[in-house]
């Protein structure tokens, strides 16, 4: 019998709003709205859209050794992580795949928040809560929580309207816990979209007021799926399922250096990633650009030539650039810098592309200064 799907607390406000929706993760999600992919991707890019991302999992890890306990199990540490900081992370299986990529919130000394992708959420908190310590108090507040992203250039200035005055919000990845219209809240500056912009984290019970509540602005529109793939790929970054899984590493995936494999510091799977012969990476993710607007989608074959490179995982039109741009894994041998000649075949023909560099848009107002605001 299958698996029925999960809906969000905004369900019923996505249908309203004319929202084609899919399958996604276990979920029931808005893919796009009535005026499309490329009108919420503009849109977001020129303005402030929002998304509802109800359906990831968040957890809190508390106690006097919940630190130690997440830098033994998850890949980059926590330990040193300052306390207000968001921390990008991974949880790791023994062979040193990725499982999930996450991101770890230090409240306190003592206490972290976890917000994990939706598909492995269940896996997640089995996985990480059957490894802490038997002192330390692991919940997955994931069926409470609601969680909205507002992103683009003008996010802060919505904010503001809503009364957040724009020196007091939170540098890049930092978070402040506040409220808006009486409703206490996270508000972390970060996101998937290359532009500046806030998640907020609140009781799910207060969904519908907030998001009514950030529509009302003339800056904000609803924005699905599609545009939160098509400005995440034009950044660059890596989908878990498409660029990450348990058979991928995170050296294979870019994020070595993140890792710190040089320090002494063990952690799941940092005895194969430091291993010089099983932990060599077999593979790694390139950027690659195609002459028009015909994408290779994932699966797409690379080729240099007739010698077969590698695979393309994630392909799409890149509304900012009017060309189509794709990610993808070649051999970790191979030299390939930028400009190199490939072709992508997607199964009827192939396409010409070149190497790139990432990422592929390079104008995002993410790190946008807000004291010149």
């Amino acid at each position: 019998m299958d698996e029925k799907l999960l809906e969000t607390p905004l369900a019923a406000e996505h249908r309203a709003l004319g929202a084609r929706i899919v399958p996604f993760a276990g979920w029931l999600m808005p893919v796009q709205y009535a005026e499309g992919i490329l009108a919420e991707h503009h849109h977001c890019r020129q303005h402030a859209a929002l998304f509802d991302i109800c359906h990831m999992g968040e957890f809190r890890v508390k106690g006097a050794e919940a630190a130690a306990d997440l830098d033994r199990i998850l890949a980059r540490s926590v330990i040193d992580q300052p306390l207000g900081s968001c921390r990008y992370n991974f949880s790791l299986n023994e062979r040193g795949g990725v499982r999930d990529d996450l991101i770890v919130y230090r409240l306190a000394a003592d206490e972290f928040y976890l917000v994990v992708n939706a598909g492995p959420c269940a896996e997640d908190a089995a996985w990480i809560g059957g490894r802490v310590s038997s002192s330390t108090v692991f919940a997955d507040e994931s069926a409470t929580t609601a969680k909205l992203d507002l992103q683009g250039p003008e996010a802060a200035a919505v904010l503001g309207r809503l009364g957040l005055a724009t020196a007091s919000l939170p540098r890049y990845y930092r978070f402040q816990q506040t409220t808006i219209a009486g409703v206490p809240l996270l508000l972390s500056r970060t996101g998937y979209t290359g532009e500046l912009g806030f998640e907020l984290y609140f009781a799910a019970e207060n969904a519908v007021k907030l998001w009514r509540l950030l529509l009302a602005d003339p800056a904000v529109k609803p924005a699905g799926l599609g545009a939160r793939d098509t400005l995440r790929l034009e950044m660059g970054y890596p989908l878990y399922g498409h660029e990450m899984d348990e058979e991928t590493t995170p050296v294979e995936a870019g994020f070595g250096a993140m890792l710190k494999l040089e320090q002494p510091r063990e952690f799941i799977g940092s005895a194969v990633l430091r291993d010089p012969v099983a932990g060599k990476p077999r593979r790694r993710l390139i950027g690659m650009t195609l002459e028009n607007k015909r994408a290779a989608r994932a699966g797409a074959l690379i080729y240099r030539g007739d010698e077969q490179l590698g695979t393309v995982s994630s392909g799409a039109v890149a509304p900012s650039l009017d060309y189509a741009v794709a990610l993808g894994y070649v051999r970790a041998d191979l030299e390939l810098p930028p400009g190199t000649a490939l072709e992508l075949d997607n199964g009827r023909l192939r396409l010409p592309a070149t190497v790139a560099a990432l990422p592929f848009y390079g104008d995002g107002s993410a790190r946008m200064d807000l004291s010149r605001l």
